[in-house]
């Protein structure tokens, strides 16, 4: 039993990510609110998080629709878990705001896969897929 519990502790942290990692990431669109038939319209985007804390990240990136054009974007996430995280953006172009939540799951030790779901006040909900590389810290 203790060697089961000190296998958890080890593998839970192995591929934690501590302050001052940065991840990098792209993510499309599976599922928008607005879209009206299949690949009439294309949503994708990339982001950079920086990890001030363990739990609280910095983001800077952009996403890019094919009705609209560009938008770059600021906010930050919040991990409560180490694979499930809070976000609030600021979407500038788009002149909007999104709050959405995620999970990702570890294929390995600096790849990961993300599921996301986003609500834009400009009253619009996706649902998002992508895949993100961990820059890890030098220590």
């Amino acid at each position: 039993m203790l060697l089961l519990a000190g296998l958890l502790v080890v593998a839970n942290h192995a591929n934690a990510q501590i302050a001052e990692d940065i991840i990098v990431g792209a993510h499309l669109d599976l599922v928008k609110t607005d879209y009206s038939a299949i690949l009439q319209k294309v949503q994708f985007g990339g982001e950079v998080n920086y990890f001030a804390t363990k739990v609280i990240t910095a983001t800077a990136g952009f996403e890019y629709w094919t009705n609209e054009g560009v938008s770059f974007l600021v906010g930050g996430r919040w991990y409560p878990k180490e694979n499930t995280f809070v976000r609030l953006r600021g979407l500038v172009g788009a002149n909007d705001l999104s709050v959405g939540g995620g999970w990702s799951k570890p294929i390995n030790e600096d790849l990961k896969f993300e599921a996301i779901g986003d609500f834009y006040f400009k009253v619009d909900f996706a649902i998002r897929v992508g895949v993100v590389y961990i820059i890890r810290k030098k220590e």
